[in-house]
């Protein structure tokens, strides 16, 4: 245990540098943007006098060194300033989205991990064969699939031809989230206010965005499960225990994949970017009111302070979620330890 507690001690640490040249590198990109944030934000055709005061409002005039002082200390007091469009706060506007972002990227993970993998293992199991070509095949396509595409195709399929599932927005019209809204994660909520309709509905609305999301990156799992299965396959407990009469399903689905989970844990931490890159298609495919598509939104506006507040929330995100994974790493696999 007390190495357990160490490790997790050393990666916590680790983490701090790791988020410093990250906000490093979102302050000197956002500053090296073409465009000049005040100038579009008063429309363009401003007079140089107002632009020049609205620059020195929002400090934009000031030394870089200074600015980029002020934006770690802000950072740290989770002070993200003020929208140039809206005059909000940017903690306020991200709070209204990221629940939907998170329920979004839970469930399309979870697509993913439960596809991916339990596909793989099958392929393993069922080396060259005809099932095991196919899945190989499967894990291909989906990899090259553009996720814009893939969403458009399910919502042709699903929401037009077949009309099993709603092919935009959160929620339907006959359900109103200010009635069950606590936390923002409104599957929890409506749960919480005892809704089981707008819980239903609610979940409808997730199943196309989800698995759209989802089945995109299910493709690196496939392939990632099936190269580490075949390895521990081979292992000899494995086939210690086939020749004792242990049943196959048993030896595979629960000794080999329990072995082979440690590499598609490190996966599944480094899918997060991909899936917080591919949630800004994914909203805006299906209207979501999430984050990514709160992004694409602004990037147009160039509301410099929201756009970068959107970009720090999910690189904390990333960080956060890297550092989970490799806490839950050492639990599974005991011989790691710094």
């Amino acid at each position: 245990m007390g190495h357990l507690i160490r490790y997790i001690v050393a990666r916590t640490l680790m983490t701090v540098p790791m988020v410093l040249i990250l906000l490093t590198i979102i302050f000197a990109v956002l500053r090296l943007m073409p465009g000049d944030p005040v100038s579009a934000m008063l429309g363009g055709h401003a007079p140089e006098h107002v632009i020049e005061l609205k620059r020195e409002q929002l400090g934009l005039n000031r030394p870089l060194h200074v600015q980029y002082v002020d934006y770690l200390w802000s950072v740290c007091r989770f002070d993200l300033g003020d929208s140039m469009v809206l005059q909000q706060k940017v903690t306020d506007i991200i709070a209204e989205k990221l629940g939907a972002t998170i329920e979004l990227t839970v469930f399309g993970m979870l697509v993913t991990v439960v596809v991916g993998v339990f596909l793989g293992a099958y392929a393993a199991d069922r080396r060259r064969t005809l099932g095991d070509s196919a899945i190989r095949l499967y894990g291909i396509v989906v990899y090259c699939i553009p996720v814009y595409w893939l969403g458009l195709m399910l919502q042709l399929v699903f929401g037009v031809w077949l009309d099993w599932l709603p092919i935009a927005g959160r929620t339907g019209p006959r359900v109103f989230p200010s009635d069950f809204e606590r936390t923002g994660f409104y599957l929890v909520d409506t749960l919480l206010a005892g809704d089981t309709e707008s819980f239903f509905d609610v979940l409808v609305h997730l199943v196309l965005p989800a698995f759209t999301l989802g089945l995109t990156l299910s493709g690196i799992f496939v392939r990632l499960t099936r190269a580490n299965m075949l390895d521990v396959l081979k292992s000899d407990y494995i086939l210690a225990a086939e020749s004792r009469g242990i049943p196959r399903r048993r030896v595979v689905y629960r000794h080999a994949l329990k072995n082979a989970l440690i590499p598609i844990l490190t996966m599944m931490g480094l899918q997060v970017a991909l899936l917080m890159a591919g949630a800004v298609l994914t909203e805006t495919t299906f209207s979501w009111p999430g984050m990514g598509r709160l992004l694409l939104e602004r990037i147009y506006l160039r509301d410099y302070p929201t756009i970068q507040g959107v970009i720090i929330v999910f690189a904390l995100m990333v960080a956060f979620i890297s550092l989970v994974v490799d806490i839950v790493y050492a639990v599974v696999d005991p011989r790691i330890r710094y």
